[in-house]
């Protein structure tokens, strides 16, 4: 719960601070608002990486395996275009707080994002076991 409320709280020091130094990237609001987005901004990335995951494991189900040829090398080059893709979706959710005006300013964007996310993040995802 710390890490999210500390992954949270630069999240929205982006929006306010960081971000509005792009060329490209508008934010309105104040601290506050900037909280709100980051909450936004975590809920769609939540979302797109869900539906990512459910995609490719369709697709390598489908194909027996071979989709992997394509989505192992997809992966490594354009992992980092995922942030930006959901900063553009958390614009579109929220144009009155946040502007941007193209794919440029949004792939930095994405790259602040992408710098925020692996700097809070303790590099694991696993489940919690009861201990017996």
């Amino acid at each position: 719960m710390k890490r999210f409320i500390f992954r949270l709280l630069m999240t929205a020091c982006a929006f306010d601070f960081v971000l509005p130094m792009i060329p490209g990237i508008q934010f309105h609001g104040n601290f506050l608002h900037a909280i709100g987005a980051g909450i936004v901004f975590s809920i769609m990335a939540w979302v797109v990486e869900i539906i990512g995951f459910s995609i490719a494991a369709l697709l390598t189900i489908t194909t027996f395996g071979i989709a992997l040829i394509f989505l192992i090398p997809i992966w490594l080059i354009g992992f980092w275009f995922v942030p930006a893709m959901v900063l553009k979706l958390t614009a579109d959710f929220v144009p009155q707080y946040l502007a941007i005006t193209g794919w440029t300013p949004a792939l930095w964007g994405g790259l602040v994002m992408l710098f925020i996310g692996a700097f809070t993040s303790d590099g694991t995802k696993s489940v919690q076991r009861k201990k017996d």
